[in-house]
C-alpha cells in the first residue's frame, strides 16, 4: 500500500507544481495583500502560483483574509471571525497600503476562485483557523472548491493545523495536501503520510539540509516561505527545495522564465 502511494506521488509531481515562484498573498509587497489586486499583481509580475489565505467570519462566510483581528489590513476594528460578510464587504482592505488601492475590498473565496481561474493561476489556499472552528470551516471550503475551482491539478491546500488537512482529507482524498510548519516536528513523515501529503511547506530560516534531503527522499514536494532575498536561499536549491513562497515574484524574475 505504502508502494502504491508512492507511485501515485511521484506521477503527479511535476504534473500538478510546475513553477518555482508562488506568490505569498497574492503578491504583498507589490499590492495590499489577499486582495484582488494582489493576485493580479501576482499574475502580472510572471507568477503562475499564488498562495492565499481563506478565513471563516460570522454567519458562514468565507473571506480572504490573515490575521485574527481586522485592524493591520482594513479600516475595520474588531475580531475577524466575529465580523458578518456584510460588514466585512464595506471594508477599505487598500488606503493601508497605499493611496492608488483605496476602495479595495476584502474578496470573498468565492470571488477569488474567480479571479485565480480567470487569470489562469494556480492556487496554494491556506486554511486559517481559530482551534474551535475546523469543523466548521473545512467542510465550508471543501464544499466552495468542489463547486467553483475546476482543475485540480492546479491547487494545493496547506494549513498548519494537522487537524484541518486530515479533514480535508476526509471529505476528498484526491485534493493536494501540503502541511505547514516554522519547525518541522520529529514526527513530520507520520503526518504527511496520514493525509498522503503532495507537499511540506516550511519556514526556509529554520530549515537545514539534512531536513530537506530527508523530505525529497520520501518523495515530497518542498516549499519554503516566506522569501523575499533569493540570495538567502541559494543553498537551498542544491538542498532539493522546489519552490519558494514570495511576497514579491519579481526578485525571482530569472526563475519565472524557466
Amino acid at each position: 500500500m505504502q508502494t502504491d502511494t508512492l507511485v501515485k506521488r511521484d506521477s503527479l509531481k511535476e504534473k500538478v507544481l510546475k513553477t518555482k515562484v508562488m506568490g505569498h498573498r497574492g503578491a504583498a509587497l507589490l499590492a495590499p495583500e489577499n486582495t484582488l489586486a494582489s493576485v493580479r499583481a501576482a499574475a502580472e509580475a510572471g507568477a503562475t502560483w499564488v498562495e492565499i489565505d481563506v478565513y471563516l467570519i460570522a454567519e458562514g462566510g468565507l473571506v480572504i483574509f490573515h490575521d485574527d483581528t481586522l485592524d493591520r489590513c482594513t479600516n475595520g476594528s474588531g475580531v475577524t471571525r466575529e465580523a458578518r460578510p456584510t460588514e466585512v464587504a464595506e471594508l477599505d482592505a487598500g488606503a493601508w497600503f497605499s493611496e492608488k488601492f483605496v476602495g479595495e475590498k476584502v474578496p470573498t473565496l468565492l470571488e477569488a476562485l474567480e479571479c485565480i481561474q480567470s487569470l489562469n493561476l494556480g492556487l496554494n489556499l491556506e486554511i486559517k483557523h481559530d482551534g474551535a472552528d475546523v469543523e466548521n470551516i473545512v467542510p465550508a471550503v471543501m464544499a466552495m472548491l468542489r463547486d467553483h475551482w475546476q482543475d485540480n491539478d492546479r491547487l494545493m491546500i496547506s494549513s498548519f493545523n494537522l487537524a484541518a488537512l486530515e479533514l480535508c482529507y476526509e471529505i476528498d482524498p484526491q485534493r493536494h495536501l501540503a502541511p505547514l510548519y516554522e519547525d518541522i516536528p520529529e514526527d513530520w513523515q507520520e503526518q504527511l503520510a496520514g493525509i498522503e501529503a503532495y507537499s511540506l511547506n516550511c519556514d526556509y530560516s529554520r530549515l537545514t539540509e539534512a531536513q530537506a534531503r530527508a523530505v525529497k527522499a520520501a518523495g515530497y514536494k518542498l516549499l519554503c516561505y516566506t522569501v523575499n532575498d533569493p540570495q538567502t536561499v541559494e543553498g537551498h536549491w542544491a538542498w532539493g527545495m522546489d519552490a519558494v513562497i514570495t511576497d514579491d515574484p519579481t526578485r525571482f524574475a530569472s526563475l519565472l522564465m524557466k
